[in-house]
């Protein structure tokens, strides 16, 4: 697979939506329990998860860049996943103020 920054905004934006998601489910359903320890963990876990997924997606490459030398396409690599991630995010906040 040829790794790109572009792929990996949109794999970020959809991780998120997919957590989204499954949060409203859980809310959904466990609407009237009260919260629990197992409720804390638990979410402390997702951000935890979530931390390294974000991290793998916006850093990795530019990291293996930057190890083999190539600190110009590093910054650009990062810089665009960025960019394109930022994108994503004015467009999804559009649509929500739209509402």
């Amino acid at each position: 697979m040829k790794w790109n920054p572009f792929l990996n905004a949109a794999a970020a934006a959809l991780y998120i939506g997919a957590v989204a998601l499954f949060m409203h489910f859980i809310t959904s359903i466990r609407h009237d329990t009260p919260d629990t320890l197992l409720d804390s963990i638990g979410l402390l876990s997702l951000v935890v998860f979530s931390a390294a997924v974000m991290a793998f997606l916006f850093f990795y490459q530019p990291i293996v860049k930057l190890v083999e030398n190539k600190r110009a396409e590093a910054v650009s690599y990062f810089l665009k996943t960025l960019g394109v991630f930022g994108v994503i995010t004015l467009v999804v906040l559009a649509l929500v103020s739209v509402q």
